[in-house]
């Protein structure tokens, strides 16, 4: 336990002074024999059985058994001790009764130290539970692509990473599982909109500014680089990064320094850089719009995340999640999904992905308000949009979303030439759901036939 107070001692005659110090840092004494039994406190202390090479024994004996150095006491000034004891890995020698305030500070120290870093491991045990990768939900081959790839490169804790994909499909919550469940853990999530900033706010956001700099710079800042320092800073929409500024960003990745507006001296960071954005990055160094060596620079890992419509039949494992969740969170019953509504939420193209998905779900929970969820609450006024348009035999009007699929798949197998894998790929859509439309299509009779 971390709250322990560790002292190996073979002599009674200071036991009144630990149980004393014991109490001014906030630790329970423990008096042991044996320094096997010092694993895990907060601070060890050795009494000197008197010789170098006795000490420093027991100083090995004990880093073996603990993560932070213990300390060792004596009678007397020994320099030839103290020497032997600090190689063998204790951290200091003291000498009492003549030290006993130095050891009083030194001890007060490594307990808060000690308690420093108790929370700050829960802490990041607590974020690592919230955001772990449970809640990027998906079956589908794509997702699982993306996430086999960014669990492969977790424990890389400094590799550059950047997410691509439309707005809505999970960016940021990927870029939280990558860092609360990798080696940085217990250092900072830093994230920067970049199209959230004016341009002209955005260099001192993320490079800080010394007093003076500008006109309203009246006192020094910190930049968001330098708050991250030790874990990752998270640049959402980084394709609205304004060029003068991409080459900045680019010597901040190479140098591991950053320096201040106005500054006159750089300052060395730790950061984990996760870079997302919806743009065609390659097509903007095509445009001159963004660089070309922070493009490579910033995707050492490429990770793509799939669109909702990509996803087939994740759509309704995602509209489940979203029911459980928000059920819970306005106390309402949980309603059942059923097959007419599985069939709209399937046909529909979701251009807003899974932002759009969990709106449309708590707009129907809360308008139906736990009773059966209708499509009507969902999609409000609006028509779903189609999963996927294709020409085909005339429809009735007005035709039916149902209708409307199977017309789409229909046209589809003709034109490749009942290849199944190939129709689905080509409208967007799992092989399950088209096998479920060919089914429909199969058992609709007249003018259905076989497929």
């Amino acid at each position: 336990m971390k709250d322990r107070l560790v002292v190996h001692s073979e002599s009674e005659s200071f036991r009144e002074f630990y149980e004393e110090l014991a109490e001014a840092t906030g630790l329970s004494p423990e008096f042991v024999r044996d320094l096997g039994e010092a694993g895990g406190s907060a601070l060890v202390i050795i009494s000197c059985p008197g010789t170098e090479e006795g000490a420093a024994d027991r100083v090995r004996d004990a880093r073996a058994v603990t993560v932070d150095p213990p300390v060792v006491v004596g009678t007397r000034a020994d320099h030839r001790v103290a020497v032997a004891t600090v190689r063998a890995g204790a951290d200091d020698y003291f000498v009492l009764p003549a030290e006993s305030e130095r050891l009083k500070d030194y001890a007060r120290a490594r307990a808060e130290a000690a308690r420093g870093r108790e929370a700050r491991t829960e802490f990041a045990e607590s974020e690592r539970r919230d955001f772990d990768f449970s809640r990027m939900v998906g079956e589908s081959r794509p997702v699982r692509e993306a996430l086999e790839r960014a669990a492969r490169i977790i424990p890389r804790g400094s590799a550059t990473i950047l997410l691509t994909g439309e707005t809505g499909t999970g960016k940021q919550l990927l870029a939280q599982a990558i860092h609360y469940n990798g080696p940085r853990s217990q250092g900072p999530f830093v994230e920067l909109n970049c199209s959230a900033i004016p341009a002209n706010l955005l260099e001192s956001e993320l490079f800080g500014h010394e007093r003076g700099a500008f006109t309203d710079a009246r006192h020094a800042k910190p930049g968001l680089l330098e708050v991250a320092d030790g874990g990752t800073l998270f640049l959402d929409e980084i394709g609205e990064l304004p060029f003068e500024l991409q080459g900045k960003l680019l010597k901040v990745l190479e140098d591991k320094q950053v320096r201040r507006v106005g500054g006159t001296r750089s300052q060395e960071v730790d950061v984990r850089i996760i870079a997302a954005t919806h743009r065609d990055l390659l097509a903007e160094v095509g445009g001159k719009r963004f660089r070309e060596d922070l493009y490579y620079r910033l995707s050492v890992i490429p990770i793509h995340l799939p669109s909702l419509r990509e996803r087939g039949d994740d759509v309704i494992l995602l509209a489940e999640h979203f029911i459980a969740g928000l059920c819970d969170e306005y106390d309402l019953p949980r309603p059942d999904l059923t097959r007419a509504l599985q069939d709209r939420l399937l046909s529909h193209s979701w251009p807003g992905n899974i932002r759009e998905l969990r709106n449309a779900i708590e707009r129907g929970l809360l308008l139906s308000g736990g009773a059966e969820l209708r499509p009507e609450n969902l999609f409000g006024e609006q028509q779903p949009a189609p999963a996927a348009r294709s020409e085909g035999s005339p429809l009735p009007f007005p035709a039916s979303m149902e209708q409307i699929e199977l017309a789409a798949v229909r046209a589809m197998l003709e034109e490749t030439d009942g290849n199944k894998s190939a129709a689905a790929r080509r409208l967007g859509i799992s092989r399950s759901r088209l096998h479920r439309a060919v089914k429909r299509i199969e058992e609709s009779g007249p003018g259905g036939g076989e497929v």
